[in-house]
């Protein structure tokens, strides 16, 4: 669709982001790498392309066929109580939007194409739209759920672009990023080609500019020397394009929400370019312009909560289907059985306190707490602290949306890279956890044997449950949101911070590229790290406990932390 959560520039090839790790950027230059930076910048890491926390890359105009991905994965063993997952479809069909501009009118009706394609992936019968002597109701459930997500990351957009002037808009902040002004076209024009094209069956309103806002064609670094839409120009194709699309929804042929995956994708897709555009908000220099409530405190007692808690081990169910969430994207199918073994995992993320106190014994200038090629980095890039902080005196001071501020001690630490997590976790005599780890933490209830959607149950997120929508601009204190923790007793595993994991993003037994290979296929077995939970920064569309978010193991600019853990039996 577009770039990752944390929206990284698509590799050319899926070996292309392996080069990118090793400081080159995917011109083939070296990247560049100030040296005069401040050692605790996110700019002083190379500016290599590379994703996260989410935005996913755009389609090209054709997208390639769609591949079954090497299993690759350890499952459980068989005989065990699990329901078996819904099988994928063995031949997906085909879904590249028409060429620019061209008729539709050999096409099927509106709708129809959407409803096979999605019920195809969440393994459903495909059902015809009512014939017209069977009226349906103007809003089903299903189509306010897809309005409701589109008018509120919508509503974001435009928070977080508004408070700019046009200057602002324009300039590029940091080469890890767009200019904000691209953003906002190429939001635009992915919800052209899906919804109002793909899903609506109609005429391209603006194939021009389909190859100018693709991240495939366009790596960040020549974005500002593009013939980019102004401010005000991409602000009406906002509006252009979003009135069709609502339109397109509101046809009956969508009522009983079979078709609806692709409305939920690009809601979760401009939620992702949200969250990516507020990580430039972070990156600008300059007067505030964003502003936000305080998060919550922690509850009374929250600093008597055990340190760590412990996760039973056995078989569960990870991943999810179509059949019990039709918004999941492709890389979080299919369910699967997966056995975990027993571990100790942190109660609540590593806190700033807990991260200053492997900062004054050294941790950074200590090789054996260092992944040789994160050692390598930090003596490259001379990093000594996350993102953003600084000393003065004895104490630390963070930069934060545009004021600075005491490094708070209790909530949990941000802009770390995989590479600091993983020194921390062997600094404390510890790890990070696996993917299976994290989900099975979040998901698993061990009294009922059920899979939960959050850790907390399967309603939604709400304000108790989870720091999440940028409704703060920052993490809570560690312990915070009690009756958002799991069954296993683990707070914040959804919201606050993003989660760096031990492991490497691939595609689970059984994936199948949906809508097509670039969305996912292209990053696994690249060297990138996943991320597990989502941020005060992520929306609340674009998370839940089976999405996957992935960055390099070098990224810092998004809003990560982590937690650690250890075995609770002998390998």
């Amino acid at each position: 669709m577009s770039e990752s959560t944390l929206t990284p520039d698509p590799p050319d090839t899926p070996n292309a982001a392996a080069r990118q790790t090793s400081g080159t950027s995917r011109t083939g230059h070296p990247a560049a790498e100030p040296a005069a930076a401040p050692a605790t910048e996110p700019t002083a890491e190379p500016a290599t392309a590379g994703p996260a926390a989410g935005v996913r890359p755009a389609p090209p105009t054709a997208p390639a066929g769609q591949t079954t991905a090497p299993a690759g994965q350890t499952t459980a063993p068989t005989g065990q109580t699990v329901a078996p997952p819904t099988a994928p479809p063995t031949s997906p069909p085909p879904t590249s939007p028409p060429p620019a501009g061209a008729r539709r009118g050999s096409r099927p009706a509106a709708g129809s194409r959407a409803r096979a394609l999605a019920a195809r992936l969440a393994g459903l019968p495909v059902r015809e739209a009512a014939a017209p002597g069977h009226p349906q109701p103007p809003h089903s459930p299903a189509q306010e759920r897809a309005r409701a997500a589109l008018v509120s990351a919508r509503r974001r957009t435009r928070s977080l672009t508004d408070c700019l002037p046009d200057g602002e808009l324009t300039a590029q902040h940091s080469t890890l990023m767009s200019p904000l002004v691209w953003d906002m076209a190429h939001i635009a024009c992915q919800e052209e080609i899906w919804l109002v094209r793909e899903a609506g069956g109609r005429r391209a309103l603006r194939p021009e500019l389909d190859d100018l806002y693709d991240a495939f064609r366009h790596p960040r670094a020549e974005r500002p020397s593009l013939p980019l839409l102004p401010p005000a120009e991409a602000r009406r194709y906002l509006a252009q394009v979003r009135a069709q699309a609502l339109d397109v929804l509101a046809d009956p042929a969508h009522a009983d929400g079979s078709p609806l995956f692709l409305f939920g994708m690009i809601a979760q897709h401009e939620q992702q370019h949200d969250e990516t555009m507020l990580a430039t908000h972070q990156l600008r220099r300059g007067p505030a312009v964003l502003d936000a409530p305080a998060p919550r405190r922690a509850p009374a007692g929250a600093h008597r909560l055990p340190r760590e808690v412990l996760v039973p081990g056995g078989q569960y169910a990870m991943g999810t289907d179509g059949a019990s969430e039709p918004w999941a994207l492709d890389n979080e199918r299919p369910a699967h059985p997966v056995h975990v073994r027993s571990f100790w995992l942190d109660t609540t993320p590593v806190t700033n306190a807990a991260y200053q106190d492997f900062i004054a014994d050294g941790g950074y200038d200590d090789p054996r707490w260092w992944h040789p090629e994160g050692w390598l980095h930090r003596q490259r890039t001379g990093i000594a602290a996350p993102g953003y902080w600084h000393r003065a005196g004895d104490t630390w001071l963070r930069r934060r949306f545009g004021r600075t501020e005491v490094v708070p001690p209790e909530e949990p630490v941000l802009h770390v890279s995989w590479y600091e997590a993983d020194a921390y976790a062997r600094w404390a005599g510890r790890r990070l956890p696996t993917e299976a780890e994290w989900e099975k933490a979040a998901r698993h209830d061990p009294a009922t044997s059920r899979t939960r959607r959050y850790p907390w149950g399967d309603e939604p997120p709400r304000p108790e449950h989870a720091n999440l929508g940028q409704r703060h601009l920052q993490p809570a204190p560690a312990g915070a949101y009690p009756q958002g923790a799991a069954p296993c007793g683990a707070r914040q595993l959804i919201g606050d911070v993003w989660e760096w994991t031990s492991s490497e993003f691939t595609g689970y037994p059984g994936f199948v590229a949906f809508p097509y290979r670039e969305y996912s296929e292209v990053f696994f077995g690249a060297g990138y790290k996943v991320l597990r939970g989502g941020s005060f920064g992520t929306g609340e569309v674009a998370c839940r406990g089976t999405f996957r978010n992935w960055d390099l193991p070098v990224r810092r600019q998004i809003f990560a932390g982590f937690r650690t853990c250890r075995d609770a039996e002998p390998h």
